[in-house]
């Protein structure tokens, strides 16, 4: 089984990074073998609207035309078995390099036929990685319709999701004293570790329903 884990945020040690490294851990405790790759450290860009993948008998038709850092993680993606996606929430939003990998990801594999088929030649199984420092429940309707197209394009998808996360190491450097830092701190030390417990728990869990099920049913 192949597992790919993509990190949507710029930060390749923190909160979302440590949801997945805990995802990728499960996911390979289960028989997977994969790795994780850091979108901020790629050079591209999302869809340029050129429809080269919708270009009958084109040399790119069911494949993004462009080619630059993302064209071997595309691929790479297509292939998996078991996809981890994670992304710190920006302004009600994935973040834009994460925005931008999905158009990549997403568009290739559909037309505009009446039958609405898709091009890709498998499902696989997804997992959704969410950070914020709002309250729990404060993206309790963004973080379903994410995973709800990532569901009927990609496959079967759940997700886990950490609020009220530690930004900073010490906050009197910045501009943030809306926050109770000891109670942020505290939630680090009892409450994040359970969020990884759990990030841990839903790779596994992927990686058994792709071997036991088998990924390639579409």
């Amino acid at each position: 089984m192949k597992v790919l884990a993509v990190n949507g945020s710029p930060r390749k040690n923190w909160n979302t990074a440590m949801l997945l490294d805990s995802a990728l851990d499960g996911a390979k405790s289960a028989g997977a073998a994969g790795r994780r790759v850091d979108l901020y450290e790629l050079d591209y860009k999302g869809c340029t609207s050129c429809f080269g993948c919708k270009l009958l008998g084109g040399p790119s038709f069911g494949r993004c035309a462009m080619r630059d850092d993302l064209t071997e993680i595309l691929e790479e993606a297509i292939d998996s078995d078991i996809l981890l996606l994670g992304s710190p929430i920006y302004f009600n939003d994935v973040t834009g390099e994460m925005r931008s990998f999905l158009e990549r990801l997403y568009f290739p594999d559909i037309t505009y036929n009446k039958s609405r088929e898709q091009l890709y030649p498998k499902k696989r199984q997804v997992g959704w990685f969410f950070t914020t420092n709002a309250p729990a429940g404060t993206y309790a309707k963004l973080y379903p319709e994410v995973c709800a197209t990532s569901e009927r394009l990609l496959g079967h998808t759940e997700y886990v999701d950490a609020s009220e996360t530690l930004q900073f190491t010490d906050y009197s450097l910045y501009a943030a004293d809306m926050f109770d830092v000891p109670a942020r701190k505290e939630r680090r030390e009892k409450v994040f570790p359970e969020d990884r417990k759990k990030a841990f728990e839903l790779g596994k869990k992927l990686a058994e329903l792709s071997r036991n099920t088998g990924a390639a049913a579409k």
